[in-house]
């Protein structure tokens, strides 16, 4: 079975026939459907069909990766310096933007385990830094040797 370049039906033609059709219209004999009986040819442009489609799979992809938010790690320390944390601010702030999840751990090592309200305090912080932009999700949580947090971006709704 033959479909022209316009979508209307040639019937059914031999193969030599159909690439005969093709090569007069400038154009490619594409199978479309072979698993039918009799099997379904196209005449089109390859090229423009393979790039179509190629289209069709990035913006799936991409519609994808919007419905999959993903989380990014920001990992501190109880006596982080200021720039360091204004970096990792800034960074967090960036992600937050464009609709992301933050999470923000501190592993606690040694004798830093006798203190962890130092690690909250400076989880507390780093989420008021980003409060004009971000929810707590999650407060700083304890587990074992990690204090963590997750932050949400704020809806602007």
């Amino acid at each position: 079975m033959v479909i022209g370049p316009n979508g209307e039906k040639l019937g059914i033609k031999k193969l030599e026939d159909a690439k005969t059709l093709a090569g007069y219209a400038g154009l490619d004999l594409v199978l479309m459907s072979a698993n039918t009986d009799p099997a379904v040819c196209k005449i089109m442009d390859y090229n423009k069909f393979r790039y179509e489609k190629q289209k069709k799979v990035k913006e799936a992809q991409k519609k994808q990766r919007e419905a999959n938010k993903e989380i990014k790690e920001y990992r501190l320390s109880p006596d982080i310096d200021i720039h360091d944390f204004e970096t990792r601010r800034k960074n967090a702030y960036d992600y937050l933007v464009k609709g992301h999840k933050i999470k923000g751990s501190i592993k606690l090592k040694g004798r830093q385990m006798a203190r962890p309200e130092r690690a909250i305090e400076v989880l507390n912080r780093f989420a008021e830094t980003l409060s004009d932009v971000a929810v707590v999700e999650q407060a700083p949580k304890m587990d074992g040797r990690n204090v963590f947090m997750l932050l949400a971006p704020k809806s602007n709704k």
